[in-house]
C-alpha cells in the first residue's frame, strides 16, 4: 500500500502503516485501562482524583441504572453537558447498553434542542443544573421519558453535594450521583452488541441551516482511538504511564474532544485534567499548579490567548507541554511561530464530524510544512478531485475537493438518506473541503466549498443564521459571511436589508438573534445595504461579500 500512499513516507517511525484494530466496544477501551492500571488518576477536576478502577465501577452502576430505568439497545439517549467526569460516565454507560448518545452542546437554544430532539427520537436526557431552565421549557414541548439531572461541582473537592430537592428537579426527573449511587450492579450489562453498531450521533452544520446527525459506530471510535495514540506514539512512549496527562478543555460533545481528549486519554491510560470553561486568567493560573502536562489538544483561539498572555513566558510553556495541538480551525502561522519559538512540539491537522474528528494531521516529529495541514493517518485514503464534476482528479499542486475513505468514515446520516447517498458514494466521503497536494504529498487547504464559519473553533453555517434573521417582521434580505478575525480565526457578519420604512440598529439584531440561537452563533458585525448583491436568478452572492472583506483587508 506504501506506493497508493505515498505519504506513509513521512510517518514518525513508530506509527504504523496500518492498524489492525480490535472489534472492540467502547466499554473495551475503559476496561483495557481498569485492568492494566486500576489505581492510576483517570480524572482529575476541580481539585478531586477518580481512578480507572472507579471509573469503570461508575459507568457500570449508571448503565445498570439507566437499564432499570427502561434505557434500551438502540435508544437515542442526549448528553447534554459540559467537560466534566458525568460526560464521560454518561458517555460509556449509554454506549455500554447499545444505546445511541446524542452529542448537545449545553449553548443551545430551546429551539435547537427541539429540534434535534425531535429529529433523533430522543427518549432520554443527561443535563446539568447550568441548562434546567431550558430544559423545562423543552420538555414541556417534547415528551422525553427520563431526565437525568448533575450539578456539575457534585464531582469536585470540597464542594457540597447536590440532591434532587437541592436542584428542585420536577416529579419524575432523577438526581445523577443518587441513581448512580444507589446501584449495587455492577455487573457488565447483558446487551449483545456488535463493533458495528451505532454508538453517537455527532450533529455537523447543514447547508439547509438544519444540524446533520453523523451516525458513528463502535468502531469508527474505537479506530480514531487507536490512530490518534498511535498516530502520538513518538511523543508520548517515553512518558512514564504514572507521569501521562491531558488537559481537557475541549467539549466532550465536540467530536474533537470526545476522540482527541476522553477516548484517547483512556486508551494511552493519561490523566485527563478537566476543566468544564475555558476563562484564560484562571487558565494562566490553573497552568501555574501543574508541572508538566503531556499533550494539550486545543483550538487556535485558546492556543494564541495563552501563547501571547504577558505571564506565558514567566510559565515556561516549553518545560509544561510535551504537545500542542491545533484542530477545528486554521491556526496563523505568527501563532505558530510563537509556539516553536517557546519551545514546544506542535502539531496541526484536519478532520470531520463525518471521519471521526481525523483524517489528515502533521507527523508529531517530522516534517512539518507552514499553513499544511500535513499527511493522512494509517488506513485512510486521500484524491483530490474536480470541484466541478466530483469525480476526475487533479494534478498535484491544482486545487480538488478532498474525498476520503478510512475506518474512521460515518456510517451516514441520521434519518438523511438522501444527504448520505449525495456525500457517501462508493466508500468515499465528498467533505465540500477543496485543499493541494504538494510535490511532498502534504495537504493544504485553500478553500471551502461550503459556507462554514469556524469561529472559535465552533462551525457555524450561515445559513442557520440567515434564516433566524429573516424572521424578524423588519428585514427583507439576509446574508451572513465569516470574515477574518485575528482572535476567533473567523467571526461572523451579518449583511441586512430593511423593509421600506423600517428601522433597527445593530444592538436589536443581536437581541433578536440572541433569543434564537446558541451564543457562539449570533453575529458579531452587522451591516446595513440598501440592497445586497444578487446573480441574474437572484440568489444573494455571498462570495461577492466576502471578496469585498479581503480587499478592505488587503487596503488597510
Amino acid at each position: 500500500m506504501e506506493n497508493q500512499r505515498p505519504w506513509t513516507r513521512h510517518y514518525d517511525y513508530n506509527v504504523p502503516l496500518s492498524i489492525r484494530y480490535p472489534r472492540w466496544t467502547t466499554l473495551d477501551l475503559i476496561q483495557l485501562s481498569a485492568n492494566k492500571n486500576p489505581d492510576l488518576t483517570a480524572t482529575h477536576f476541580l481539585g478531586a482524583e477518580m481512578t480507572f478502577w472507579e471509573l469503570r465501577i461508575r459507568i457500570l452502576k449508571m448503565a445498570n441504572a439507566l437499564t432499570e430505568l427502561g434505557v434500551k439497545k438502540g435508544d437515542r439517549v442526549g448528553v447534554h453537558l459540559p467537560t466534566s467526569p458525568q460526560h464521560i460516565i454518561s458517555f460509556f454507560s449509554v454506549t455500554s447498553l447499545g444505546a445511541i448518545v446524542v452529542n448537545l452542546n449545553p449553548m443551545y437554544t430551546v429551539e435547537e434542542l427541539k429540534s434535534l430532539a425531535r429529529d433523533t427520537g430522543m427518549t432520554s436526557l443527561i443535563t446539568s443544573e447550568s441548562t434546567l431552565e431550558n430544559v423545562r421549557k423543552l420538555c414541556r414541548e417534547v415528551d422525553l421519558a427520563r431526565v437525568i439531572v448533575t450539578c456539575v461541582t457534585d464531582f469536585a473537592s470540597g464542594m457540597e453535594v447536590s440532591s434532587a430537592k437541592s436542584l428542585d428537579l420536577e416529579k419524575g426527573w432523577h438526581h445523577f450521583s443518587t441513581l448512580m449511587d444507589q446501584c449495587t450492579n455492577t455487573k457488565l450489562p447483558r446487551v449483545e452488541l456488535s463493533f458495528n453498531d451505532p454508538a453517537v450521533i455527532q450533529f455537523t452544520g447543514g447547508t439547509t441551516g438544519i444540524p446533520k446527525g453523523a451516525v458513528l459506530n463502535h468502531s469508527n471510535i474505537v479506530a480514531a482511538t487507536f490512530q490518534c495514540a498511535l498516530w502520538g506514539n513518538a511523543t508520548i512512549r517515553d512518558i512514564p504511564i504514572p507521569r501521562r496527562s491531558v488537559l481537557g478543555v475541549l467539549p466532550f460533545f465536540h467530536v474533537y474532544g470526545m476522540i482527541v481528549v476522553m477516548c484517547s486519554s483512556i486508551f494511552n491510560c493519561a490523566t485527563q485534567i478537566l476543566v468544564p470553561k475555558f476563562d484564560l486568567e484562571e487558565m494562566m493560573e490553573f497552568l501555574r499548579n501543574f508541572k508538566e502536562i503531556s499533550f494539550f489538544p486545543s483550538v487556535p483561539t485558546m492556543i494564541n490567548a495563552i501563547i501571547s498572555h504577558p505571564k506565558a513566558e514567566a510559565l515556561e510553556l516549553g518545560k509544561k507541554f510535551g504537545v500542542l495541538n491545533s484542530g477545528a480551525a486554521p491556526i496563523a502561522r505568527e501563532v505558530i511561530e510563537k509556539i516553536k519559538d517557546a519551545g514546544i512540539f506542535f502539531s496541526e491537522g484536519w478532520g470531520m464530524s463525518e471521519t471521526t474528528a481525523l483524517g489528515i494531521s502533521n507527523p508529531q516529529l517530522g516534517l512539518k510544512k507552514a499553513g499544511s495541514i500535513g499527511v493522512p493517518f494509517p488506513d485512510t485514503d486521500i484524491r483530490l478531485v474536480d470541484v466541478e464534476d466530483g469525480i476526475h482528479e487533479v494534478k498535484k499542486g491544482d486545487p480538488g475537493e478532498i474525498l476520503i475513505r478510512s475506518p474512521l468514515l460515518m456510517k451516514g446520516y441520521w434519518n438523511r438518506p438522501e444527504e448520505t447517498a449525495l456525500e457517501l458514494k462508493d466508500g468515499w466521503l465528498h467533505t465540500g473541503d477543496v485543499a493541494v497536494q504538494d510535490e511532498d504529498d502534504y495537504f493544504f487547504i485553500v478553500d471551502r466549498k461550503k459556507d462554514l464559519i469556524i469561529a472559535g473553533g465552533y462551525n457555524i453555517y450561515p445559513r442557520e443564521v440567515d434564516e433566524v434573521l429573516y424572521q424578524h417582521p423588519k428585514i427583507a434580505d439576509a446574508v451572513t459571511v465569516g470574515i477574518p478575525d485575528a482572535y476567533r480565526g473567523e467571526t461572523i457578519k451579518s449583511y441586512i436589508v430593511l423593509k421600506p420604512g423600517e428601522s433597527l440598529d445593530a444592538e436589536d439584531i443581536v437581541k433578536f438573534s440572541r433569543e434564537k440561537l446558541a451564543a457562539y452563533k449570533v453575529p458579531r458585525v452587522i451591516e446595513f445595504r440598501e440592497t445586497l448583491p444578487k446573480s441574474a436568478v437572484g440568489k444573494i452572492l455571498r462570495k461577492e461579500l466576502r471578496r469585498e472583506e479581503e480587499q478592505k483587508l488587503k487596503n488597510q
